[in-house]
Parts: C-alpha cells; structure tokens; sequence
C-alpha cells in the first residue's frame, strides 16, 4: 500500500496518505456516524507506515469543523504521529484554520499542547 485515499462527503473529510512521500493531509468536515470506524483504516495505515517511515513526515490539517468523537479520533491519529517521531522521522503538523475561526484555532493549540510533535498554525484566508 503506497498510496491511503479517502474521498470526502458533507459528513466526513477528505483523506490523502501518500506513504512513499510521507505526506497525510485530512480536509473537510468530521461527524461521521461513527468515528472509530471511519478513522481506523487511517490508524492502521499509520502502523504500516511507521516501520518504513520516512524521515520527514508532513502532516495538513484542515477542518472546517468536527464533533466530538471525531476530536478523540483525530488525537489517537496525533499520538501515531507522536511514536512515528519518536523511531525518528521529523514529523511536522500543519494546522490550517481559518482567519475568523478562533474554536479551530484553538482546537489546534489544545492538541499542541498535548501532543509532543512540533506544530504549525496556519492562517488560511478564504
């Protein structure tokens, strides 16, 4: 598997992990009906990925909203990351959030705080 796609819907974001390029970038909304669900494939993705890692990961976020359950989700995908940097890649998340939008800023800098992988808050302007 070089390649983890994701199509987007009105419920669930977009998905693209390219493995060969160390690249995640998650897009779009997050209230799946059922979120463990729909973010396993991606955990499990991350586990492949974490034996053959490479050594600069980039990861984008880019949410335009998301619940609850997705918010616990999202932090199990973080703490992966977390374990990838540790065995060494230079992992990085780019935390996209609108101009206007404080919740998201903010969502990013609770993970941040959390999690041990260097973060970047980014500006986006729409």
């Amino acid at each position: 598997m070089e390649k983890y796609a994701i199509d987007g819907t009105p419920k669930t974001p977009t998905i693209q992990f390219d493995l060969v390029k160390g690249v995640l970038e998650i897009k779009g909304r997050s209230i799946p009906e059922n979120s463990i669900e729909f973010y396993k494939p991606l955990v499990d993705a991350l586990d492949k990925y974490s034996s053959a890692s490479k050594s600069v990961t980039d990861v984008n976020i880019q949410l335009e909203y998301f619940n609850t359950s997705s918010s616990k989700c999202i932090l199990d995908v973080f703490k992966k990351l977390e374990a990838i940097q540790k065995s060494g890649s230079a992992v990085t998340i780019n935390w996209h959030y609108e101009e206007d939008d404080e919740d998201m800023l903010e969502a990013g800098e609770d993970y941040q705080a959390i999690i041990n992988v260097p973060f970047k808050m980014v500006m986006v302007n729409e």
